[in-house]
């Protein structure tokens, strides 16, 4: 019984991957056919290969545009969040603050409600109150970045909360001892222990960014536009081109892909970190 157990894991392992793979190999079939083969000749066999689509996306500069912004405020909004949210979950860690777990717990707060409830505010946020003459804070990277962290910061907080907590005070209280300051504290002695449940905190955050769709749309209309926001352009009233709204999904899951890739070996240690305690 125990020799066939690797078998039956190996069959799980090999199910699990294809039902999580299937819906990205479809979307890859549907980018690489035509539009009346899409029709007409449904199938999930590739029999021919029509890259079209792909020469269509990769040659409009205003798509490439849309992909530039989406990385910059994605990873411009993971990087802030990370950060900010790595000296809030040191404070809440090291220090006796007065009502501290009310704080962590009233930060999750604003991820309980729908995105679509702060739409109205933050539209008049972003055209009649942060404005400088002409200037407006709508439309803009650094309007969108400020915004994403409305809604990252507290799920990040949430996330490395966790990791700080893990990390033992005595190293704190040892390094001070010896002389250093509390930033040379934060920077030397918690920061390099804490890279795993900061590269977690960053990857999630900077998906979540990458993937919003609602504020975008809303907040936006050219210079700031995202990748997310270019794929609605495809549903016009004429039709819906299917084909290179895939092309462009396939296209935005690389950027993902390699930052995964990168941050590979610190997610499984993120994750984990601080699970057990002695």
């Amino acid at each position: 019984m125990r020799q066939q157990r690797p078998y039956i894991y190996l069959l799980l392992w090999l199910g699990l991957s294809l039902l999580t793979l299937f819906p990205i190999y479809w979307l890859f079939v549907i980018s690489v056919k035509p539009a009346v083969e899409l029709f007409t000749t449904p199938s999930l066999i590739l029999d021919t290969v029509y890259w079209k689509n792909y020469i269509n996306v990769i040659g409009n500069a205003t798509l490439r545009g849309y992909m530039i912004n989406s990385l910059i405020i994605s990873t411009s909004n993971a990087a802030l969040v990370t950060v900010l949210a790595f000296l809030a979950c040191y404070s809440l860690s090291r220090f006796d603050l007065a009502g501290k777990e009310n704080i962590f717990f009233w930060t999750i707060t604003n991820r309980m409600a729908p995105a679509a409830v702060f739409l109205l505010p933050f539209y008049l946020l972003f055209t009649q109150v942060f404005t400088f003459g002409d200037w407006k804070l709508y439309d803009t990277k650094i309007g969108m970045i400020l915004l994403y962290c409305t809604f990252n910061l507290p799920f990040a907080i949430w996330t490395l909360r966790p990791t700080i907590d893990g990390i033992p005070k005595e190293l704190d209280e040892a390094a001070t001892v010896d002389g250093a300051s509390t930033w040379q504290v934060i920077s030397e002695v918690v920061f390099p222990l804490a890279r795993p449940g900061l590269a977690v905190t960053f990857i999630l955050t900077w998906v979540f960014a990458w993937n919003e769709f609602l504020l975008a749309a809303t907040l936006t209309s050219f210079n700031a536009r995202t990748i997310t926001t270019g794929l609605s352009e495809y549903v016009t009233t004429t039709g819906t081109e299917w084909g290179t709204m895939a092309a462009i999904a396939v296209i935005t899951l690389i950027p993902a892909l390699i930052i995964f890739s990168m941050v590979q070996r610190h997610i499984v240690a993120g994750l984990t970190f601080g699970a057990v305690k002695e």
